[in-house]
């Protein structure tokens, strides 16, 4: 599908199809919020459209107006456009429709005003095989049909406004039938140009329209026009266009039933003489074209029509003017004027536009326009202009735009500068086409020095153009094609202009003229000279850009001119920081380019060093070395690599031990303060392999629990089923009194044991009291425990319970034992704690042993476990 049927598209168009049923699918796909939709004069003619099919326009209801000119339609299908609900406008004009029945499916359109069926087959129009209710039409188009009758025997166009038949009948007269004159009352618009009708019919129809605003009776040649103005008699008729009826004459009472018309168009005939008197009584008119006639001269003939504003007299043969009454708008191009001496005097205080192109005029006398105060646009272009005398556009105070292209002008013809006096307002001056030439460098006499106002000077076709000074001329912008046709300038200068706009000089205005080696634009308010960077002047040697408001000139304009000798910038906004440290290096030590006074530069910005010479600032402070910079850089990424390295390498484990570990701190911190709030709820946690479960069992329990009485915490059946084993486990040791490591071969090698005697070892060290309590159920050599440092460790520190071996008393042991329990963490009270001095000196414990990542995530703790 075409990229513009995307969603939401308001107008699509559809033109050169492949084949009839790509418009089926394109047109199904279209969104209903489409409004305009054109399918209209496909370029292959055997794939048009032929018929409008019931499923082509199918679910447009936005559809407002639909286009089907220029193909081959015979035939519309019944209800073809009857979801069409909003459709206003239909075009079917150059068709191949034969029957006005045709068109009946259209009518389903309840709000359809304007249809245009021109240029198909018609050849008769009766109303009732349109319609026989009245129908929403404001607009029909029946141009160019070979129309025989046409016949309205039902009001089915109450509200008919445009009535077009123009070009209808024209194999045989066309016959007339409308029953009732009320039938078109409505219609204000008729074309009835080209159209071959007897003189009779034209009456009694014309007699009909009573409400008729604007008639065209162009090219009808049979008739005579005279005697057919007789009977357009409306008193609303405003508009009247008589365009090609080879009307030679306008006799004296030819409009006089016309008193109330505002626009007459008599363009295109044969006329040659107007009679003094014959648009007396036309106080409204406004508008009257005569261009494409034979007028000789024009005297006193507009004098009758006061209201006059707009005249077209071109392409006659006049070549007198004069008495000419007050317009707005006055043409006369394509004439045989040869002087317009008096023409203008004392007349036209209100002329706007004056064209007087194509004509022979060859001098313009001192003041030919000095009554045009008013005057907007004057064109005067392609006539046979010379001479220019002195103060020839003197009064001109309004004028706009002056077109003097294509003449004879030369630098003669402009050699005094009051030739361009008397507009202070102009601003487009055209005088391309012409031969001026200069041989001198300087011009004594500037022609455009009184044009304060110019903005817009075109001079093309200046192919030998050498050099151009365009100083206070008041232009603000450059034209990208200024310059396309001066192919061999070598020296501009546009000076005393107001270029301060960031694009008011773009630097494609350079690219027709790469010679160019000399420039100068002093004073013209530049903030930079940016445009020179991509304007190709790859021979630039000269530049003159003082009195500016230039701040900074940065390294990559310094070498796009590459070929620039000197340059002068006195009298510039600089600014004095490191932005022009390297345009100052370059100024003192460049041996090609000469920068001319430049130590009569002086700072502007800051304001503290406002007046310092320029060539004076320290740009030591601005020197950077790349090379230094380099090297602390890699030397900081070198030893960063390295300790990476070496960290990653030889303490991965203790940088993840030092993270877990803070993190054990924070939660073991907050399990403390929640325990001391609601006391203990053990005498002790029993921290156990699970290989010595049977001992804990039959020994353990019954002792400490049965005759004793103590609250023991075992994991099988204290531990908190669902809840992640560290948390069990911090919970058990921080809820009980003390905890009891049963330390054997395989507690040793269990990574949970490890973590419980940890946190006990952690917890002991944060209290700082007799919280732990080793037994030892095996001889295990101290050699053994080599591998455990934290374990040895604490065994030389502390008074260790060891079971005893088989034969001896173990009532010693279980004293022991409840003694230790019932101490209350003072550290003078027994001495199978640690000593005071030693605890407060210790490291906070580490691991018994390294740990996998896998071991030490809490987050990857099962609910629980088997103790191994």
């Amino acid at each position: 599908m075409p990229a513009n049927l995307e969603k939401g598209c308001s107008k699509i168009t559809i033109c050169q199809t492949v084949f009839s049923i790509y418009v089926f699918i394109v047109l199904s796909q279209i969104p209903n919020k489409v409004r305009y939709l054109d399918i209209s004069f496909n370029l292959i003619s055997n794939i048009k459209l032929k018929n409008v099919s019931r499923g082509l326009l199918q679910g447009l209801t936005q559809l407002q107006v639909l286009r089907l000119d220029g193909n081959r339609i015979e035939g519309i299908e019944q209800h073809s456009f009857s979801t069409l609900l909003n459709l206003k406008v239909l075009n079917l004009t150059k068709n191949k429709i034969q029957h006005i029945d045709r068109l009946k499916p259209v009518l389903s359109s309840p709000v359809l005003e304007e249809l245009f069926i021109g240029c198909n087959k018609l050849h008769r129009f009766n109303s009732y095989d349109l319609s026989k209710s009245p129908l929403s039409l404001r607009k029909i188009d029946f141009s160019y049909n070979l129309l025989i009758s046409f016949q309205i025997i039902e009001n089915i166009f109450p509200v008919l406004y445009h009535l077009d038949i123009s070009h209808c009948g024209q194999d045989r007269a066309m016959l007339w039938n409308i029953t009732d004159k009320a039938y078109l009352n409505s219609v204000m618009t008729l074309y009835m140009s080209g159209i071959h009708i007897p003189l009779e019919s034209i009456a009694t129809f014309l007699q009909i329209l009573a409400s008729l605003y604007k008639i065209r009776l162009s090219e009808i040649n049979q008739v005579k026009v005279e005697a057919l103005l007789q009977y357009v008699s409306s008193p609303e008729l405003g508009i009247l266009l008589l365009k090609g009826n080879n009307i030679s004459v306008l006799t004296e009472h030819m409009f006089k039933h016309c008193f109330n018309l505002i626009e007459l168009d008599l363009s295109d005939n044969e006329i040659s003489n107007i009679s003094a008197l014959v648009f007396i009584g036309l106080t409204q008119l406004n508008v009257m074209r005569l261009q494409l006639n034979q007028l000789i001269q024009v005297k006193r003939t507009f004098q009758m029509l006061p209201t006059l504003k707009f005249i077209d007299l071109s392409r006659n043969l006049i070549h007198t003017l004069t008495y000419l009454n007050n317009l707005e708008v006055l043409k006369l191009g394509s004439n045989k004027l040869l002087t317009i001496d008096n023409a203008f005097k004392n007349c036209l205080p209100s002329l706007k536009n004056l064209q007087l192109v194509y004509n022979k005029l060859s001098t313009l006398t001192d003041g030919s326009f000095k009554s045009l105060s008013n005057l907007k646009s004057l064109s005067i272009s392609d006539n046979q202009i010379s001479e220019i005398e002195r103060h020839a556009f003197t009064g001109l105070i309004n004028l706009d735009q002056l077109l003097l292209s294509s003449n004879r002008i030369t630098k003669k013809s402009i050699r005094d500068p009051t030739v361009f006096s008397g507009m202070p307002n102009l601003k487009h001056l055209d005088l391309f086409s012409n031969v001026i030439s200069y041989m001198d460098d300087n011009l004594n006499n500037p022609p455009f020095i009184h044009l304060k106002s110019l903005k817009c000077l075109s001079i093309h076709s200046l192919t030998s153009l050498e050099m151009f000074y365009g100083g206070s001329m008041n232009l603000d912008h450059l034209h990208p094609d200024t310059f396309n046709s001066t192919p061999k300038l070598w020296f501009l200068d546009r000076s005393k202009n107001a270029f301060s706009a960031d694009n008011s000089i773009p630097p494609e205005v350079f690219h027709p003229v790469p010679g160019l080696t000399k420039l100068i634009i002093s004073k013209a308010q530049l903030h930079s000279l940016s445009f020179l960077l991509n304007a190709r002047l790859s021979r630039l040697s000269v530049i003159q850009a003082s009195e500016n408001m230039l701040d900074v000139i940065n390294q990559t304009l310094i070498k796009s001119l590459s070929r620039l000798r000197y340059l002068d910038m006195k009298r510039n906004t600089f600014t004095c920081d490191c932005s022009n440290e390297i345009f100052i290096d370059w100024a003192m030590k460049s041996n090609y380019t000469q920068v001319i006074y430049l130590s009569r530069y002086t700072c502007s910005y800051p304001p503290s060093m406002r007046g310092m010479r320029f060539v004076n600032l320290n740009t030591e402070s601005c020197i950077v070395s790349i090379d230094f910079i380099c090297f602390i850089c890699t030397s900081v990424l070198a030893v960063f690599t390295l300790l990476a390295s070496f960290i990653y390498h030889f303490l991965y484990w203790q940088m993840v031990y030092a993270y877990y570990l803070f993190l054990a701190f924070l939660h073991d911190n907050k399990k403390k303060q929640m325990h001391q709030q609601h006391g203990f709820q053990y005498d002790a946690f029993i921290s156990y392999n699970a290989q010595d479960e049977p001992w804990v069992v039959q020994e353990l329990l019954p002792n400490l629990e049965s005759e004793q009485g103590w609250r023991l915490c075992l994991h099988y059946r204290d531990f908190e089923p669902g809840k992640p084993i560290i948390d069990n486990i911090i919970d058990g040791i921080y809820s009980s009194h003390k905890t009891i490591c049963l330390i054997t071969h395989s507690y040793l090698r269990s990574t949970w044991c490890s973590k419980e005697i940890q946190m006990a070892n952690f917890r002991l060290f944060d209290e700082q009291k007799d919280v732990l309590i080793l037994v030892f159920l095996e001889d295990i050599p101290t050699q053994q425990l080599s591998p455990y440092h934290q374990m040895r460790k604490l065994v030389k520190k502390m008074t260790c319970l060891r079971w005893p071996k088989a034969g001896e008393d173990i009532r010693l042991f279980w004293q022991k034992l409840r003694q230790a329990l019932e101490t209350k963490g003072d550290p003078e009270e027994e001495n199978t704690i640690l000593d005071v001095k030693d605890r407060l000196n210790r490291t906070p414990p580490c691991f018994l042993f390294p740990l996998c990542p896998y071991c030490l995530s809490p987050s990857m703790s099962p609910s629980f476990y088997i103790r191994s």
